[in-house]
């Protein structure tokens, strides 16, 4: 397998790729009428961000798309952005991107096995949900069953499905970018 490497300005160019990306996957989103937080494709952008782009190069995109939609560009899920989406319920999970892409960056390398990607994720993904549930429990004053049924059980058989076809995209796009 041949190893690419690119120059600063073109991962910067992929990390702005990948935030648009999570962009169009936040907006694929089937809003719950139990809770605020919608399903949605974005998790699945963000563990290809950290798969494919790295760390460092995968958690810029993910920032570049919360700080795009902090500035008030309707990035996020049902087209909305601004400072009050980050500071309301789902706030947690969007900050949350940026940890989850780190964590799957750092764990997969060039070399990783399907295994390794795929428990990279899990726990990219066990990040954000405790970034998100904890502030969705502070901004919203629940508790902590209450949000584990508004916040996590539903969306772990999703969430397997976006892991599953994350850690089949890694393996089979990182020898191109």
């Amino acid at each position: 397998m041949q190893n690419i490497t690119y120059n600063k300005t073109t991962y910067m160019a992929l990390a702005g790729l990948f935030a648009a990306l999570i962009a169009v996957g936040s907006w694929i989103s089937i809003p719950l009428g139990f809770t605020p937080v919608p399903m949605n494709l974005a998790t699945l952008a963000v563990f290809l961000a950290g798969g494919l782009l790295g760390a460092k190069y995968g958690a810029v995109s993910t920032a570049v798309y919360a700080m795009v939609g902090a500035v008030g560009a309707p990035v996020f899920a049902g087209f909305r952005g601004g400072l009050s989406v980050i500071a309301g319920p789902t706030g947690g999970y969007i900050v949350g991107y940026i940890l989850a892409a780190l964590i799957v960056g750092i764990i997969v390398s060039r070399e990783s096995g399907i295994i390794r990607v795929i428990t990279a994720m899990i726990l990219g993904l066990a990040a954000c949900y405790l970034l998100g549930t904890a502030w969705f429990m502070i901004s919203t004053n629940t508790g902590f069953a209450a949000a584990m049924v508004a916040c996590v059980i539903p969306f772990l058989p999703g969430d397997a499905i976006k892991i599953i076809a994350g850690a089949i995209l890694v393996k089979k796009l990182r020898k191109h970018i």
